[in-house]
């Protein structure tokens, strides 16, 4: 037993440090690194454009997010549940870097057959922070 009691520093400190590996990022950070990638800042109009159109294929964002994406939403493909996209009402939406970056990359291979631009990302970004 007293052994045992000599670990519980070290997963007292593992524990504490979880909530802050959970989440790298913000949403605001997120919209920071697109801006920058694409040059130019992210326009919400042109993202709420983006998000709501086909391009050519069967799905938009909005076919699985809903439009706006303030609501649960469902994988069209596989009944998925989805949280809300829109950061103003998921507290965790945008705030892994590596996720974001993954499902941005997925999604758009989805939607456009092809991986989002840094503006597309940037305007999709702008618009979604926009959502109050």
């Amino acid at each position: 037993m007293p052994r045992l009691l000599s670990y519980l520093p070290l997963a007292a400190l593992l524990l504490a440090s979880l909530p802050a590996l959970a989440g790298d990022t913000t949403p605001a950070q997120q919209l920071e690194r697109f801006t920058a990638a694409a040059g130019t800042p992210g326009q919400a109009e042109r993202g709420r454009a983006f998000f709501t159109s086909r391009h050519g294929g069967e799905w938009s964002c909005a076919s699985c997010h809903h439009a706006p994406p303030t609501r649960p939403g469902q994988h069209a493909g596989t009944g998925k549940a989805l949280e809300p996209l829109a950061p103003a009402f998921n507290p965790r939406a945008f705030t892994d870097t590596a996720k974001v970056d993954k499902w941005f990359r997925r999604n758009c291979k989805d939607v456009l057959q092809r991986e989002c631009s840094a503006t597309e990302k940037a305007d999709v970004m702008a618009w979604l922070a926009s959502l109050k």
